[in-house]
């Protein structure tokens, strides 16, 4: 992926790729194995340096992570 913005910190490479992936909180997801916060991640493509990004977890989101488990 390119974007006009975005140019890697380390290297000035324009080309990168995103990914996501989800983390428990506190206490009580840690227990019951719900995963309620969510991130996003933007990598160089070039040298692999990658920045991490919170992102909002829906409700609805969480509630169904927690009965597939």
């Amino acid at each position: 992926m390119n974007h006009p913005n975005w140019s890697c910190v380390k290297c000035h490479n324009t080309e990168f790729e995103t990914d996501q992936f989800r983390a428990t909180g506190g206490m009580f997801a840690k227990i019951f194995d719900v995963q309620n916060k969510r991130f996003t991640t933007v990598t160089c493509t070039q040298c692999a340096y990658t920045e991490v990004y919170r992102t909002k977890s829906s409700k609805l989101g969480d509630v169904f992570d927690f009965f597939s488990r």
